[in-house]
């Protein structure tokens, strides 16, 4: 058992520090920005709360965070009242924010400076993932520290695995979005074409789902696609944040990403249309509704 922290309870963050409390046995201290939601998880879990970053992270093992992007990062990270400010020497900070390489080898070399270890450790598998316990988990950083937090993280995710040294992580989240956005819009096409040609799209998906075709998002959005229904799951907006990320790396390390930034495009006519809370499988509507 070891005892951490978790600061951001939003719609990840919630059910994963639930996990690491009632799965993984560990004693948890949580903090949220909005206290009525750290309240609420304690009420749900057990464990307690505390009004600062640095208070939550007090004597901890292993301080997680899940908060929304770079900013936001440090904000509970550094300051009077940031993590740092109350992490003891040889402690780690693990961070499942979906944010910049940049930011993850600041705080790696700042956490150095402290002689605390510092993990950037962004998820896949979204809101279902997350209180499922079922998350894909991508690592950077030391090797050492690394080997430590990973029976801990396993408390919430089915697989984890560190991909290099700091930035890693991030970077490796990069090509995930890129991959999804890719893939959204070729399936998006796909079942628009099938409704346009009259075919029964849950049977082509049921056929097409178990060949080269298949995937994640066609078993699991394509009947939701073909019904018009967006209501749920990784919004759009947190979609074009996350690849403007990949944009502004890929300006750094001269990658080509065209399908990507049309793709991109695509998204801001969906927000154009009040779909910035839509599922990113939304891509349809602009095919359907035109």
């Amino acid at each position: 058992m070891a005892k951490v922290a978790f600061l951001g309870l939003g719609v990840m963050g919630y059910p994963m520090a639930g996990h690491l409390l009632n799965k993984g046995g560990h004693e948890v201290a949580v903090y949220n920005r909005t206290t009525a939601k750290a309240e609420k998880w304690v009420a749900e879990f057990g464990g307690r709360f505390e009004t600062t970053p640095r208070e939550a992270a007090a004597g901890a093992d292993i301080v997680f965070a899940c908060v929304g992007n770079d900013d936001d990062l440090r904000s509970v990270v550094l300051g009077d009242d940031g993590a740092y400010a109350g992490m003891s020497k040889g402690a780690v900070f693990v961070d499942h924010t979906t944010a910049s390489a940049d930011v993850a080898r600041q705080l790696h070399k700042l956490g150095q400076e402290r002689e605390i270890g510092f993990i950037d450790a962004p998820v896949s598998g979204g809101q279902a993932g997350a209180e499922n316990g079922v998350l894909t988990v991508m690592c950077g950083g030391d090797a050492g520290v690394y080997d430590n937090v990973e029976p801990v993280i396993m408390a919430f995710a089915r697989a984890c695995k560190r991909m290099g040294d700091s930035g890693a992580g991030q970077l490796t989240k990069m090509v995930n979005q890129i991959c999804i956005a890719g893939l959204l819009q070729g399936l998006s096409e796909g079942v628009n074409f099938a409704q346009k040609a009259g075919l029964d799209v849950e049977q082509v998906v049921d056929v097409i789902s178990k060949g080269a075709a298949g995937s994640w998002q066609m078993e699991n959005r394509a009947p939701t696609m073909a019904e018009g229904k967006f209501d749920f799951g990784f919004a759009v907006d947190w979609m074009r944040k996350d690849l403007g990320i990949c944009f502004e790396e890929a300006r750094n390390n001269g990658a080509r990403l065209p399908v990507t930034t049309l793709i991109d495009q695509f998204y801001a006519q969906v927000q154009d249309r009040g779909g910035n809370r839509w599922d990113t499988s939304s891509l349809i509507h602009l095919l359907a509704n035109s």
